[in-house]
C-alpha cells in the first residue's frame, strides 16, 4: 500500500535540518516556492522526476522521503489497529504514518506488544491442549488421586476404632507410608514435567514431538539444499531416529525428483499450487505438497504448513503456520479439508478457509487422500491424507477471481479451544464463549 500521505512532511522536515529556505530549495528544482509551499502541506502529491530531484537537494534517501523511514513501524500499527476491531476511532487510523514518523519509540513499543500479545494467544492456545489432551499428564494426575484415595482408605480403616489385629495395624501403616512416598514422588515428578512447560524441548514426550523439534530447527528443509543428518540429530530415541530417517528419505527423494530450480520456476509462474509442481515434475500431489512444504526459506518462496494424518484421523505430522494452529494433543477440526479428504479419496480438494484469531486470517487449503501401500485383493485399504496449508494473500494467483472472494468455511484448531458456537460439528463445550460466527 502506498505511503506517500505526508511525503511533504518529509521534504519540509529535511529542508528545515539542511538550512534551506524554501525559494532557494524550489528555485534548485525548477518549481515556483508556492507550489512548494502546496507540496510541504501535502496538498499535492509528488512523484517522478521531481521527487529525485527533491531527494537529491536534499541529499535523502528516495524510499525514505516518498514512504517515510518508519514502513515497518505504521505496517505494525495498521494491523494493530485491525486487530482491536471497531474499537480505533477511523480518523485515529488514518493518522499512524503521521504517529510513527514523530514518535518511532512508542510506534515501536506498540507493535512490539502486538507481537508479544499474539505470541501470548498462540500459547495459551497450545497450553490448554496440552493440559486437556497430554497423555502424560493425565495418567500423572490419575496415579495421584489414586494414591490419595488410597492413603485416605487406609487411614479411615486405621480410624475407625482400635480393634485392629497389631499385625493387620502395622500393614496399614506401611501402606500409609508407601502409598505417601508414591504420592509424594508423583507429585514432583509432575512438578518437574510442568516446569518444562516454555522451555525449548516443551516437554517432548513422544519420538514425533522429537522429529518436530529436531525440523523446526532444520526450517523443515531437508533433501539436497542442507547438510542435515540424523546421524548427528539430538533424537533420543530409536523411534523418533526412525521417523527422522523417513522423513529424510522422502524429501532427498521429492528434491531430486523436483530439483530447487524447477520449484522456483513453478512458483515465479503459478505460484504455490502443488498441482501445477505435480504436472510439471510428473509427481504424485502429495509429493509436491511435501516439496513445498520443505523449501529452505527464502524472501521469494511463500510460508507453507503441513498436516498429514492417517486413516483414523491422528495427525501424524505437523509443520505449523503463523495464524493457523495445528494441536499438539488431542483431536483436530473435523471441518478442515484434511478430514473432508478421507472420504474421498485420490480426489484433490481445495478450499478457502477461515481461522479464527485476532484478526481472523484466511488460507488455502489443498489435501489429498491416497493409499500408502499396493492394491492387494481382500486386503485392507491403507490411506494417508495431506493437507497443505498458504495464506490467501499469497496464493491469490492459483485461485479462479470467483473461489478467491468468495465466502470462506470457518474452521478451528480444536473443539476446546473454538469460539464457532453454532458450528454442527462441535463434539465438547469451548473454553471460550464469544461467538464468532
Amino acid at each position: 500500500m502506498p505511503r506517500s500521505t505526508l511525503t511533504g512532511s518529509r521534504i519540509r522536515e529535511r529542508r528545515t535540518l539542511k538550512g534551506l529556505k524554501q525559494a532557494d530549495l524550489a528555485r534548485s528544482v525548477g518549481i515556483s516556492p508556492a507550489y512548494l509551499n502546496l507540496i510541504e502541506h501535502n496538498r499535492r502529491r509528488i512523484g517522478g522526476k521531481l521527487l529525485v530531484d527533491l531527494a537529491r537537494e536534499l541529499d535523502a534517501d528516495l524510499i525514505a522521503l516518498s514512504q517515510g523511514a518508519q514502513a515497518p513501524l505504521v505496517e505494525g500499527l495498521r494491523a494493530a489497529a485491525g486487530e482491536a476491531g471497531e474499537a480505533r476511532d477511523p480518523a485515529e487510523v488514518d493518522r499512524v504514518e503521521d504517529f510513527a514518523d514523530r514518535f518511532p519509540g512508542w510506534a515501536g513499543l506498540v507493535t512490539q506488544q502486538r507481537d508479544h500479545i499474539g505470541a501470548l494467544e498462540r500459547r495459551v492456545e497450545a497450553l490448554n491442549d496440552r493440559l486437556a489432551h497430554d497423555p502424560y499428564l493425565s495418567d500423572a494426575l490419575h496415579d495421584l488421586l489414586s494414591s490419595v484415595t488410597a492413603v485416605r482408605s487406609t487411614a479411615g480403616i486405621l480410624n475407625a476404632g482400635d480393634d485392629i489385629d497389631p499385625e493387620w495395624r502395622v500393614r496399614f501403616h506401611r501402606n500409609i507410608y508407601e502409598d505417601s512416598q508414591r504420592l509424594a514422588d508423583g507429585a514432583q515428578s509432575l512438578v518437574t514435567y510442568l516446569d518444562t512447560i516454555g522451555s525449548a524441548q516443551e516437554g517432548l514426550s513422544t519420538p514425533l514431538d522429537e522429529v518436530e523439534a529436531w525440523l523446526a530447527a532444520q526450517s523443515y528443509a531437508l533433501g539436497d539444499e542442507t547438510s542435515a543428518d540424523t546421524r548427528h540429530a539430538p533424537l533420543k530415541t530409536l523411534a523418533a531416529q526412525t521417523l527422522a530417517q523417513d522423513w529424510q528419505a522422502k524429501a532427498a527423494r521429492d528434491a531430486q525428483a523436483m530439483p530447487l530450480a524447477q520449484v522456483d520456476a513453478v512458483l515465479a509462474q503459478h505460484g504455490p499450487d502443488p498441482s501445477a509442481l505435480a504436472r510439471a515434475a510428473n509427481m504424485p500431489l502429495d509429493a509436491a505438497m511435501r516439496r513445498l512444504a520443505a523449501l529452505p526459506p527464502a524472501d521469494h518462496r511463500p510460508p507453507v504448513g503441513l498436516a498429514r494424518c492417517d486413516g483414523s484421523g491422528t495427525l501424524t505430522f505437523r509443520k505449523p503456520l503463523d495464524g493457523f494452529a495445528l494441536p499438539r494433543f488431542g483431536a483436530a477440526c473435523p471441518l478442515w479439508p484434511l478430514y473432508q479428504a478421507l472420504l474421498r479419496p485420490t480426489v484433490p480438494i481445495r478450499r478457502v478457509i477461515e481461522a479464527q484469531g485476532q484478526p481472523a486470517r484466511r488460507f488455502v487449503a489443498y489435501a489429498i487422500c491416497q493409499p500408502v501401500q499396493a492394491l492387494e485383493f481382500d486386503a485392507p485399504q491403507i490411506v494417508e491424507a495431506t493437507m497443505m496449508i498458504v495464506p490467501l494473500e499469497h496464493a491469490g494467483r492459483t485461485l479462479p477471481s470467483a473461489e478467491a472472494s468468495g465466502d470462506a468455511l470457518g474452521v478451528g484448531s480444536t473443539c476446546r479451544v473454538c469460539a464457532r458456537a453454532a458450528c454442527a460439528a462441535r463434539r465438547e463445550p469451548s473454553l471460550v464463549m464469544v461467538d464468532h460466527t
